[in-house]
């Protein structure tokens, strides 16, 4: 049986996983590198996490995730706002260092479900409530259709960046456009 956690030590290998993501991209993390800069032994980081992919959940839980921090103004036009925040989100997510930090959190999302909501409620939470304010705003001056889920709408926003990660493609301008239409004909008053 693992004998518990060290707090210190734990804090210290979330700290050398969040460094070393920065610093090398999650491909490049590997335990013996963060069992070295925790000062830690190899084997009691795989007695205290199943995998890389579980100590990146964890870590990110913790402390600041990079890429989250999206902030768009917003106008009296809903069209041209949500173009903006769906392009400007995908567009910090379009190089090859985000696209491997999405693939590894789909990974602990489908090894850990438990870790893997945490997650999700972490990561969609600024998402939701960006598109929750515009839309109630949209909806106050009679945009939208009554009974509009600004929650589901968020989620076909992290759903398109999830299915682009797991491509490896980026979101084309073209898909920003495309999306952004079909949506408001489904949501429009």
């Amino acid at each position: 049986m693992p004998r518990p956690r060290s707090e210190k030590a734990r804090q210290a290998v979330l700290a050398a996983m969040r460094r070393a993501l920065a610093a090398e991209g999650y491909a490049a993390v590997t335990i013996e590198g963060l069992a070295q800069e925790a000062e830690v032994a190899k084997q009691t980081i795989y007695r205290w996490w199943p995998s890389k992919a579980a100590i990146l959940g964890e870590a990110l839980l913790e402390g600041e995730i990079p890429g989250m921090e999206v902030a768009v103004p917003m106008t009296d036009d809903l069209e041209a706002d949500l173009h903006t925040w769906f392009a400007t989100m995908y567009s910090q997510q379009a190089d090859a260092a985000s696209t491997e930090l999405a693939r590894a959190l789909i990974v602990v999302t489908a090894t850990d479900a438990a870790l893997g909501l945490r997650l999700n409620e972490r990561l969609a939470a600024p998402i939701r409530a960006w598109v929750d304010r515009r839309l109630t705003l949209a909806q106050d001056v009679g945009q939208l259709r009554p009974g509009v889920d600004a929650a589901v709408v968020a989620d076909q926003f992290v759903a398109l960046a999830s299915y682009a990660a797991l491509l490896g493609t980026p979101v084309s301008a073209e898909s920003v456009d495309t999306t952004v239409r079909m949506l408001l004909r489904g949501i429009a008053a």
